[in-house]
C-alpha cells in the first residue's frame, strides 16, 4: 500500500512534524463534512441507499479525524513517569479505533441494504441527482487521498497513511455507488442497494485491516526478518561485540525499540564494556532511522547458560570471607577483582611492589593459596599481582 514519493521525509524530531500533521487532519474534516451532508441530503431527496451508505462512510471518516487529531496532539508529548517509553502509542490505539469504526459501520450497512434487498419491487426509482453527487464525492475523495498519503509517507506516520488509505477505500465506494446508481437509473432497481452492500464490504475488510495491524503492535510483534538482520549485522560488526545471543524488536508507533544482549571479552574492565554498548547503541542509531531508542545488555558468556551456573557461586562478601585465611598472609590488597566464569570464579589480588617483595612469605602465600584451591572447587584460580606505580592517580 504505498506510493511513489519523491519528497523528502520529515525527521521524527522535527517540530513541524505535528503542525504538518494537524493541517492535513483538518483538511480531511473540512471535506468529510461537506460530503457527508451532501451525500445524505442528496440520497434521502434522490431515494439512493447506496449514496446514504456512502454518506454514513464519509460520517465515519470524520470521528476517524477527530481520533486523528486527538491521537496526535497526544502522541507529541515527551516520556513521563507514567509513560517512561513515551506515548507514541496513543497512534497505535487510535488506528486501533479507527479500524473498529469501519468495520462496524461497514457492517451496519450490509445490514440495511440486505433488509432492503428482501423487498426488491418495492424500491422507488433513483434520481439523476445522485449520480452527480457520487460522482463529486468521488473526485473528491481520490483527491484526498493523494493528498493525505504524500504527507502521510513524508512523516513516515501509519496513522495517517491509515487515514490517507481509508479516504482510497472511500474513492472506490464512491465508484461502486457511482455504478449502482446508473444501474438502477437504467432500470436495475435493486443495484443501487447491491452497491451498498459491496460498500458494506469494503469498509469492513478496510477496517479489520487496521485493527489487525494495530494489535499486532499493541501486542509487540517484533520487526521484519530484514529489519531485523540488518540490526543484527550492525550489532555484530560492531568493534569489541565478540557474539550476539539474543535481539529484541517492537514497534511504538512510527518508531521501533531494540533490545540486545552482547557478549564482550570477559576480563576487560566495567567501563570499557559500557562504551562498547554506548558505540554499538550509537551504531544502531545512526544505521536505522526508524529506530528510536537501543538497550544494550553486555555478557561475558551466553545468558541461558551463565545464569544455570553463576547461581551456585558464591558472592562478594561470602567470597572475601573464604579467602580472609590467605589475604590475612599479604599486605592490604589494593583491590580484589572477581571474574565469574564458566560456573566458576577467578579472583585476582593486586598489591604494591614495594609491600610484598620476601620470596620467603610468598612461598608461604603460594601454599597457602593451593591448600584454599583444592578444598574450594568453585574458585578456579587466585592470582596475586605485583604493580609498581608509575604515575600518581589523579581524582
Amino acid at each position: 500500500m504505498n506510493t511513489h514519493n519523491d519528497a523528502p521525509e520529515v525527521s521524527y524530531d522535527d517540530p513541524g512534524r505535528h503542525a504538518m500533521t494537524q493541517r492535513v487532519t483538518w483538511v480531511s474534516v473540512v471535506v468529510n463534512i461537506f460530503l457527508t451532508a451532501a451525500q445524505v441530503v442528496a440520497g434521502i431527496i434522490s431515494h439512493s441507499q447506496g449514496l446514504i451508505a456512502d454518506g454514513l462512510h464519509s460520517l465515519s471518516d470524520l470521528v476517524c479525524d477527530f481520533l486523528v487529531l486527538f491521537a496526535a496532539h497526544h502522541s507529541k508529548d515527551p516520556a513521563d513517569e507514567s509513560h517512561p517509553y513515551g506515548h507514541g502509542r496513543i497512534e497505535t490505539a487510535a488506528s486501533f479505533a479507527l479500524g473498529a469504526i469501519l468495520a462496524a459501520t461497514g457492517a451496519g450497512i450490509i445490514w440495511s441494504a440486505g433488509v432492503k434487498l428482501q423487498d426488491v419491487d418495492n424500491l422507488p426509482p433513483v434520481a439523476p441527482l445522485a449520480l452527480w453527487t457520487a460522482i463529486l464525492a468521488l473526485a473528491a475523495k481520490e483527491g484526498l487521498f493523494r493528498y493525505m498519503l504524500h504527507v502521510g509517507e513524508r512523516l513516515r506516520s501509519p496513522m495517517l497513511i491509515a487515514n490517507a488509505w481509508h479516504a482510497r477505500s472511500d474513492a472506490a465506494s464512491s465508484l461502486v455507488v457511482a455504478l449502482g446508481i446508473v444501474g438502477n437509473l437504467m432500470g436495475y432497481s435493486f443495484a443501487d442497494s447491491v452497491a451498498a452492500v459491496i460498500v458494506g464490504f469494503m469498509i469492513v475488510r478496510m477496517g479489520v485491516v487496521f485493527a489487525w495491524e494495530a494489535l499486532q503492535e499493541l501486542i509487540d510483534t517484533g520487526l521484519s526478518v530484514e529489519e531485523v538482520d540488518g540490526i543484527r549485522q550492525v550489532i555484530v560488526d560492531t568493534p569489541g561485540v565478540s557474539s550476539l545471543h539474543e535481539l529484541r524488536t517492537r514497534r511504538m508507533a512510527h518508531r521501533s525499540l531494540v533490545d540486545a544482549h552482547v557478549c564482550v571479552d570477559p576480563r576487560i574492565s566495567v567501563s570499557e564494556g559500557h562504551r562498547i554498548a554506548e558505540v554499538t547503541r550509537k551504531r544502531v542509531l545512526e544505521s536505522h532511522s526508524s529506530v528510536s531508542d537501543v538497550l544494550v545488555h553486555i555478557d561475558v558468556e551466553d545468558d541461558l547458560d551463565h545464569d544455570s551456573k553463576s547461581q551456585n557461586t558464591p558472592d562478594r562478601s561470602d567470597l572475601i570471607r573464604q579467602l580472609a585465611p590467605v589475604l590475612s598472609q599479604l599486605p592490604e590488597p589494593q583491590r580484589v577483582v572477581l571474574h565469574y566464569l564458566g560456573g566458576r570464579v577467578e579472583a585476582e589480588v593486586y598489591l604494591s611492589r614495594q609491600d610484598f617483595g620476601d620470596s620467603a612469605a610468598g612461598r608461604g602465600v603460594e601454599q597457602a593459596i593451593g591448600r584454599y584451591l583444592a578444598e574450594n572447587p568453585l574458585v578456579s584460580s587466585l592470582a596475586i599481582n605485583h604493580r609498581r606505580q608509575i604515575f600518581p592517580v589523579r581524582d
